[in-house]
């Protein structure tokens, strides 16, 4: 790939993904913008570390800055992962397997994707709100880690819908080897608490609970997979959206088994 070409695919995107403006007079190529999920994720994790990082130096308290992240991560997103996963949460309500697909395409919302998406939210301001070492490294990862199982979801699994944006995803990643750069990707970045980490007992912890969120990705995009017998537009939102909140938990209990430690023998 050129790098006029990766580039153009690249911003396409960010202008898939997120509500970031990108000039409309640019020759975006948006068959690939699957290929660039995860780097876009690192990309939105960076600027929401940012944020975090400015914020406490402002003084804001960790609790209202965790929910100020969430806010702006819904924001820049325009809630397309979310509202996957509450259609998907919907669908999942639905005893009858047969009428899944049928249920998550209603455009009215039910009272189990009310109850998800309200859980995620809740659920991710908590977790960012008792990580206190590394903050802007798990934003990065969760939004990396997120949309790797994506990828893993669109090579990996059938695409149920004959038409549909899945279609051209599935195009550009017709085999889980394709998404092997980006794993590549995101364990190198794991890896950052190695060199860097005061503390060896918690940069090891953490590297170990960053690299394990590709473990949370593949197995939600199979788990996913296994309710609805392969994958719509709708469950690669969900995968998204589950793995960033169960990456920013398990660091939470990573965070406190590895502080728990460290009282004990030190």
């Amino acid at each position: 790939m050129s790098f006029t070409s990766f580039f153009a695919a690249l911003f396409a995107a960010i202008a898939f993904y997120t509500r970031l403006p990108v000039p409309i007079r640019w020759a975006l190529q948006f068959e690939r913008v699957a290929c660039f999920a995860p780097l876009v994720g690192v990309l939105l994790g960076s600027g929401l570390g940012f944020l975090d990082w400015s914020l406490a130096h402002l003084g804001m308290p960790i609790l209202s800055r965790s929910a100020v992240l969430v806010a702006i991560w819904l924001g820049v997103t325009g809630g397309l992962h979310l509202d996957g996963a509450i259609d998907a949460a919907d669908g999942l309500a639905v005893p009858d397997s047969n009428r899944r697909l049928t249920v998550m395409t209603e455009s009215t919302v039910g009272a189990f994707g009310v109850m998800s998406g309200v859980l995620l939210l809740l659920l991710k301001v908590a977790a960012l709100a008792d990580l206190s070492n590394w903050r802007w490294l798990a934003l990065i990862l969760a939004a990396g880690w997120g949309r790797w199982g994506q990828q893993v979801a669109i090579a990996g699994y059938p695409y149920l819908k004959p038409t549909g944006k899945g279609v051209f995803h599935k195009a550009a990643l017709p085999a889980l080897w394709h998404t092997v750069p980006s794993l590549l990707l995101l364990l190198g970045l794991s890896a950052i608490p190695l060199g860097l980490g005061q503390s060896w007992e918690l940069a090891a912890g953490l590297a170990a609970g960053l690299a394990a969120g590709g473990l949370i990705a593949y197995g939600m995009a199979a788990w996913f997979a296994a309710q609805f017998g392969g994958h719509t537009g709708d469950t690669y939102g969900a995968v998204v959206e589950w793995t960033e909140m169960l990456v920013l938990m398990l660091l939470v209990a990573v965070q406190g088994a590895v502080e728990g430690f460290v009282s004990t023998y030190q």
